[in-house]
């Protein structure tokens, strides 16, 4: 469950927040989302909302509303994800207070204590590849994991309802988590290259919300057609939508073009 973010020039209801996309802080919409996986593997969005600053709210906020609600639902997740801008400890702590495992992304100055006492940064661990157990200040017993993204380090804490399953989760059980935490990469991508959410031609707060709200619907119904196997993922139905109309296009037209092709006579010696 992630966050995502999109940018659009709109009047005094844009906000400035920082973009991943850009690397820097932009003004915009900013769009918050809690994005569920099944045991299944399939994927959707179950909740979301728009960043507005007259409610005085941050995303940390939002996050939290929106997970009380989807747990207020009956849904039951077994982990909860996210990047490090929600891995705070009040976020962390409503998660451990319902029983429900956690992965997040932890910035590198974070401090740790590996022996009572003793704090350091979480950069400066020597981590295994099955994980560190450590404790979080002002949280409690995490184990920490060490990625590389290019030249990048990053580092992911993993807890489970017990202090005993933390311990034993290994470096599979973590792989399997962040690969479900990426899902949201893919929502990403999709709802701007596919739904076209950043695009509309409205201006009036409630009309941009209604076109947010039907580009989400668009995603939730084109995975349904996926989980369902009518198309193999959302790009293929943008790859095929003009296909047949284009091929069309060129059988029907280009015979009647041939007087503009090129023609080259053969060289002629004086």
């Amino acid at each position: 469950m992630c966050w995502t973010s999109l940018i659009a020039s709109i009047w005094r209801w844009s906000v400035i927040f920082w973009s991943g996309k850009h690397h820097r802080a932009v003004k915009g919409i900013n769009l918050v989302t809690l994005y569920y996986t099944d045991i299944q593997g399939k994927h959707q969005p179950v909740n979301f909302r728009v960043v507005d600053k007259s409610e005085g709210k941050t995303k940390n906020d939002y996050f939290l509303d929106m997970l009380a609600e989807v747990l207020a639902w009956g849904l039951e997740p077994a982990f909860v994800t996210g990047d490090s801008w929600y891995s705070c400890v009040n976020n962390l702590k409503m998660i451990k207070n319902h029983q429900i495992g956690l992965l997040f992304a932890l910035e590198s100055n974070r401090l740790v204590s590996v022996e009572k006492g003793s704090w350091v940064q979480v950069q400066h661990l020597d981590i295994p590849e099955d994980g560190l157990v450590v404790w979080l200040k002002n949280f409690g017993s995490v184990k920490v994991f060490r990625t590389q993204l290019k030249d990048q380090l990053r580092h992911y804490i993993s807890a489970l309802p017990s202090d005993e399953q933390t311990a034993s989760s290994d470096r599979k059980a973590f792989a399997e988590q962040h690969d479900r935490h990426w899902q949201i990469e893919q929502y990403h991508r999709a709802i701007k290259q596919v739904c076209n959410i950043e695009r509309f031609q409205v201006r009036s707060k409630g009309a941009i919300k209604n076109h947010l709200f039907a580009a989400i619907c668009g995603f939730v119904q084109l995975q349904k057609l996926s989980f369902a196997a009518v198309i193999n993922n959302c790009y293929s139905v943008q790859r095929n939508l003009f296909k047949d109309v284009i091929a069309a296009f060129i059988g029907t037209v280009m015979p009647s073009m041939d007087h503009l092709n090129p023609e080259f006579h053969p060289v002629v010696n004086a």
